[in-house]
């Protein structure tokens, strides 16, 4: 196979291709939603017109199909929710969406837009007068009363000398109407629909340039490819790819072959072009080289290539284990797959009959592996699936994918940044800058990071609290029990715990997202639900948390309406981010950028205490010991840290205390920190020089000294 471009969201042949299929559920969902509650709720008409959005983006990103297709799912779901009126306006608003999307898609301008509504206009016209005429004993209804209310309005006229002519030409009127109704009806519904999608043109075509920036292509994307499934042996040479703008390749020259039976693993630092060569193995073209199989990658087909990613809850689709183990599995293939044998070689025995939503993360990642395993695949490509998940976890799905080659016909590729993962394999690739290189430089590692000032009294404390999900529910699940802790001004705190153990809930909890089932959580003597912002959470996936465009502009909305350039660049100084990086897109971050970018934002916004998840997740070594040397010169300038992780050997570095959670609940001696083992611990002893006074959080120019670095 040659190489080709990757396949963009304009291709216009060819059935539906994933990315069509799961935007147009999405914003075709959403469009449900808005008309739905527009139609039901008073006062709420005005999402109608919102509603035209997610339809527009759809039409402004894919082909005409994509839309029809949304429109018709969008429709009938509607109508069995909310009845014939919301449906008929929902198809109106898919109709102005789809003609003002198309056209911004293929470059047209306000005459397309004209002579497609009027088109559409006369289509619809045709609709509502055959509707009308298919139905003549609602129409005749119909007509009858409005009869009757034009006699009526005449009658009263008649009783006012001056108003009698007023009458009689309301009553002309409205019977000229009802004599020429289908001219009448159909000009009205033409005119409106012209009218309706030229406001559109100005108004929704401006929110869909707004929204140009979304990504919208699918990177796993390529041409059709007719040869028989057969993706193994695949061999790479001379392999290299340049995603569409990029000015610098992201794989280049690279030479692998991957063969029936082996358990290779693939490491590098971040941006270094790992997840890129899964792609080419999973079946995207390469832009330099070629890539050789016996047949086609047939990723997410029978006998092909499976795909185990990152972010276990993101594959997760079934409500129950069993079903989501064939999930998208035609009847007949379904029906032959033992999902207890598949259960069981995972490490989930006797859990088919379980909630998805009940599984840790480890869990969820095992399940991956099994619905992976029900599609037979040849080749099994993990990219950083074990990122997210504790250490135990981490050491148990490793030594469940390096067993698969053994007892299956296949091969497994396993993407990770962790060490003793990469041992695991009988082969390891190493990447840097988009070139293999006999092995990368050393690993680093976090160092002890001495505490230049002392902590203050005790500023966030929770007594006695539990917390149940779906309570009073068949359903209730109790997360939380009878915690007690109590954190300093100024200290860095470690809450670690296996997956399941409660440590997410815990961070909301504190962070006053959710409040306690029971017991009290406050910030510095009140409950920290009423002060919410004041204790910030970022959470484990930072790129959740991004929601402008540019990096600036996400940190000046983190920071209020005073926030400035100037604020927002000292705000990437804390972080050790260029200021430069203010223009940067937030699609074009990497995973460490995002993170950094999360903590500036999170710095503009003056919290008074932070609370971290998992902020070493997805991290290459280098990245995990930047993030620590950034969380210690933030504990240093007087912020209080409670960092929430499974890296406990590396986050140790920087947190004075560690507390266990285990099973919803943390032991009576973790719970209250030691003054004096802060005062006199090696890592204080090291440290000689006199303790500056604490600045708070909001210290506008947040320079933060270590060694003379800022």
């Amino acid at each position: 196979m040659t190489g080709r471009p990757i396949a963009d969201g304009t291709a216009e042949h060819g059935p539906l291709r994933p990315i069509e299929l799961a935007v147009g559920a999405v914003l075709g969902g959403a469009t449900v939603g808005l008309v739905t509650l527009g139609s039901v709720l008073p006062f709420a008409a005005a999402l109608n017109l919102v509603a035209a959005v997610p339809m527009g983006l759809i039409a402004h990103r894919y082909r005409l199909r994509a839309v029809v297709t949304a429109a018709i799912a969008a429709t009938l779901v509607t109508f069995v929710a909310a009845g014939l009126v919301p449906t008929t306006g929902l198809l109106a608003t898919a109709t102005v969406a789809g003609i003002i999307g198309t056209t911004k898609r293929r470059g047209g301008g306000f005459v397309a837009v004209l002579g497609l509504s009027t088109l559409a206009g006369l289509a619809w016209a045709c609709f509502a007068v055959g509707l009308l005429q298919l139905f003549s004993a609602g129409r005749n209804l119909l007509f009858d009363n409005i009869r009757n209310l034009s006699r009526g309005i005449q009658d009263l006229a008649a009783r006012q000398q001056q108003l009698e002519p007023l009458g009689r030409a309301a009553a002309d009127f409205t019977d000229s109407v009802l004599r020429w109704w289908w001219a009448w009806v159909g000009g009205g519904v033409a005119s409106g629909m012209v009218v309706t999608a030229l406001f559109s043109w100005f108004v929704l075509g401006s929110v869909l340039d707004r929204l140009a920036w979304l990504p919208g292509h699918d990177r796993l994307d390529a041409p059709p490819d007719d040869r028989p499934i057969a993706p193994l042996p695949v061999t790479l040479r001379g392999a290299g790819f340049r995603y569409p703008g990029a000015v610098r390749d992201a794989l280049c020259d690279i030479d692998l072959t991957v063969d029936v039976g082996e358990f290779v693993a693939v490491v590098g630092h971040n941006g270094s072009g790992k997840s890129t060569l899964t792609r080419l193995l999973a079946g995207l073209p390469p832009t330099a080289g070629m890539v050789e199989r016996p047949g086609s990658a047939g990723l997410g087909h029978l006998g092909g290539t499976a795909l185990v990613l990152q972010r276990p809850e993101s594959q997760t689709l079934g409500v129950l284990v069993a079903d989501d183990v064939v999930w998208g599995l035609p009847p007949e293939l379904a029906a032959e797959v033992d999902v207890d044998a598949l259960l069981g070689e995972v490490g989930l025995d006797g859990m088919g009959d379980k909630e998805t939503a009940t599984l840790s993360g480890g869990q969820q990642q095992r399940l991956a592996v099994a619905a992976a395993l029900a599609r037979k695949p040849a080749l099994l490509i993990a990219d950083e699936a074990t990122s997210m998940i504790d250490p135990v976890g981490r050491r148990e799905l490793v030594e469940l994918l390096a067993a698969l080659p053994k007892r299956h016909s296949m091969a497994v590729v396993l993407v990770t940044h962790h060490e003793a993962d990469a041992a695991a394999a009988g082969r390891v690739v190493h990447l840097a800058d988009g070139r293999a290189v006999e092995r990368l430089p050393a690993w680093p590692r976090p160092v002890r990071d001495a505490r230049r000032r002392p902590m203050g009294d005790t500023i966030l404390e929770l007594h006695a609290v539990q917390y149940t999900y779906n309570r009073g529910t068949p359903w209730e699940a109790a997360a939380l029990h009878s915690v007690d802790l109590s954190v300093r001004r100024g200290e860095a705190l470690l809450v670690v715990g296996g997956n399941g153990s409660g440590k997410s809930t815990l961070a909301w909890i504190m962070a006053g997202l959710i409040a306690p089932s029971s017991g009290r959580c406050e910030l510095a003597g009140k409950s920290v639900t009423q002060q919410i912002g004041r204790v910030e959470l970022a959470f484990q996936h930072s790129r959740l948390q991004l929601q402008k465009q540019t990096v600036g502009a996400e940190i000046a909305d983190w920071g209020g309406r005073a926030t400035g350039s100037g604020a927002v660049g000292r705000a990437l100084d804390a972080v050790g981010l260029d200021r430069s990086l203010a223009a940067r897109s937030i699609e074009s971050l990497s995973g460490g950028q995002a993170k950094r970018v999360v903590l500036a934002a999170i710095v503009a916004s003056h919290p008074q205490v932070v609370v971290l998840d998992e902020p070493l997740a997805g991290l290459d070594p280098e990245g995990r010991a930047d993030i620590v040397e950034l969380l210690a010169r933030l504990r240093d300038s007087g912020l209080t840290l409670i960092v929430i992780s499974h890296d406990v050997e590396d986050m140790a570095t920087v947190c004075d205390r560690t507390v266990h959670l285990r099973a919803g609940r943390i032991p009576a001696a973790d719970a209250v920190p030691d003054a004096t083992a802060v005062r006199e611990s090696p890592a204080h002893k090291q440290d000689s020089r006199p303790a500056a006074p604490l600045r708070p959080p909001g210290d506008a120019a947040w320079r933060l000294d270590r060694g003379g670095r800022s």
